[in-house]
């Protein structure tokens, strides 16, 4: 007797494989993408908006250089610990820093990933016609339905007049006609401009910022000129990033007379300068003609890419120094206004000797004269002004006389003299007065210095922004399309309509039914259907036989 066959014995259990990590460069794209998924989102373009505003505050709280030195080194002198801590951050000069550029950056990617595959939706559903009417129109939060007079083709040439300016498409069903009708697309549409108008706003500012320049000037107002032609011709100058003021446009302008009214308490009411330039074809050309026009404040003088504001003014006194050989010379430069409601002001003009060739000789005789000017002198031996115009002239002076410090090759200030000289005794005084118009004095070694009268400057900025135009354009844009989006609903209405068992008196009737959705908020659509439903469900015998049942929901 044989033994039954055995089976053969199983094969052995392969080992378990670990799971297949992706090469290198399929890691690194996927990470790309993730990376690209999570940047271009909306919640991503919200947190850099975000952020965004809230690197701006510093810019709005802090005194920043761009905009006024002085008052950032007053923060310093009021706060010597924590200033040189915020200015390591760049708190001073904000819209500058690299950090504040990559969120900058990063935002306007941001939203161009956002924008563009919702763009390319919006272009799509633009082209779609409404959606088809529902099976259950009962069910739709706005709900009505009746029997009227007329065929269904009647009932729905008077639907075609009651939605006019509805996007709407028609259909036959089985045993019935539908209409499909869409509203407030507009919604959509001021959406999606609002954002591309957003980025195009940062765009413009971003142009503005590489390519613009600003530039302040002083200009005495007794016909002294200034010629855009390069930036050694400005008092300070902010380059954008992409300028090297090599490339300005040219222009001149020469500043006739100034005029400054106030009100009684000393505010200033109005500033006029009396202008006349010269565009860049009339510098190209050399003809020599000056165009007249009369600058105010906030009415610049717009040429052909620049805009010229009159910001300010102040007083340069005029002295005439008078050597005991019989040599002079006049000098009359701005000085500084230190008190701006009474422009009590302060500085140093400043004289070398002529006809000197020895340099040591001519150093020792140089003149410096420093020191207060009032232009409505409050009267005194303390000088002090009370008023801001020129009613009443004086200035408190020190006359400095030996080494000024022009010829170390070493930068100075043209409203006060070099303390290092006057500490050294390089430089003293020898004389102090307080001096009117007219008023001379006399120095130990016969040198005459005379007070001969003022003139008042100017302070004037040139801005260039190319991106100007854009910034204005789309900032209009944001307010429009951020107005359609808030003011416009999105709504669709459907009608069905069959036909009815005809009147008792032979007339064909249609059964339509009525429904309505508010796709965003559904304030205000539910007077809206009941007027719609008004139009297409009029009263007749048979629906007050079978009458109408309404369901608004939401309102």
């Amino acid at each position: 007797m044989s033994s039954p066959p055995t089976a053969p014995p199983a094969p052995p259990e392969a080992p378990p494989q670990p799971p297949r990590r992706p090469g290198g460069g399929r890691a690194v794209l996927a990470l790309l993408r993730n990376a690209w998924r999570g940047l271009t989102s909306m919640r991503t373009a919200l947190v850099l908006l975000f952020l965004l505003a809230l690197a701006s505050l510093p810019g709005a709280l802090l005194p920043q250089r761009s905009l006024n030195q002085q008052l950032v080194d007053q923060y310093f002198a009021d706060y010597p610990r924590l200033a040189p801590l915020l200015d390591k951050v760049g708190a001073f000069e904000i819209f500058a820093t690299p950090w504040f550029a990559a969120i900058y950056l990063l935002l306007i990617i941001s939203l161009v990933g956002c924008l563009t595959p919702r763009s390319l939706e919006y272009l799509r559903a633009m082209r779609q016609k409404p959606v088809a009417t529902p099976r259950n129109l009962a069910r739709m939060p706005h709900h009505a339905e009746g029997v009227v007079d007329g065929t269904p083709d009647e009932v729905l040439g008077r639907v075609r007049t009651v939605l006019k300016g509805w996007r709407r498409t028609e259909r036959d069903e089985s045993g019935a006609r539908s209409v499909s009708a869409e509203r407030g697309f507009l919604r959509e549409t001021g959406n999606l401009v609002f954002h591309v108008s957003l980025v195009g706003l940062l765009v413009g500012i971003a142009v503005g910022k590489l390519f613009g320049y600003e530039g302040q000037v002083i200009v005495l107002a007794n016909g002294g000129q200034f010629c855009n032609t390069s930036i050694l011709g400005y008092d300070s100058f902010r380059a954008g990033l992409r300028v090297d003021g090599t490339e300005l446009d040219p222009f001149c302008i020469k500043v006739d007379s100034f005029t400054a009214e106030y009100l009684p308490n000393g505010q200033p009411e109005q500033y006029t300068a009396q202008l006349g330039y010269q565009t860049g074809d009339d510098v190209r050309s050399g003809s020599g003609a000056w165009r007249s026009y009369r600058l105010q404040v906030n009415d610049p003088l717009r040429l052909a890419g620049e805009r010229l504001y009159l910001l300010g003014h102040g007083y340069a006194p005029r002295f005439t120094v008078t050597w005991p050989d019989g040599q002079q010379r006049t000098g009359e430069i701005q000085w500084q206004p230190v008190q701006l409601q009474t422009l009590l002001s302060q500085g140093a003009t400043k004289f070398e000797r002529p006809g000197i060739a020895d340099d040591a000789t001519r150093q020792k005789s140089s003149i410096a004269i420093t020191g207060l000017f009032a232009p409505t002198s409050s009267g005194g031996q303390v000088v002090t002004s009370t008023f801001p115009d020129l009613l009443a002239p004086e200035a408190a002076v020190d006359v400095m006389r030996g080494d000024l410090g022009l010829d170390d090759g070493r930068g100075q200030s043209i409203f006060s003299v070099d303390q290092a000289k006057v500490d050294s005794g390089e430089l003293v005084r020898v004389a102090r007065e307080n001096m009117v118009p007219g008023q001379e004095i006399t120095l130990d070694d016969g040198t005459r210095v005379r007070f001969d009268g003022v003139t008042q400057w100017v302070a004037l900025q040139v801005s260039h922004d190319p991106g100007q135009v854009t910034v204005l354009v789309f900032a209009i844009l944001v307010l429009l399309g951020l107005g359609l989006s808030l003011s416009v609903k999105r709504r669709r209405f459907w009608v069905r309509v069959v036909p009815a068992d005809d009147g008792p008196d032979g007339r064909a009737r249609s059964r339509v039914e009525l429904g309505g959705l508010a796709r965003t908020d559904r304030a205000g659509y539910g007077e809206e259907f009941d007027r719609l439903r008004a139009d297409l469900l009029e009263p007749t015998a048979a629906a007050a036989a079978a009458p109408a049942t309404t369901r608004n929901g939401g309102d």
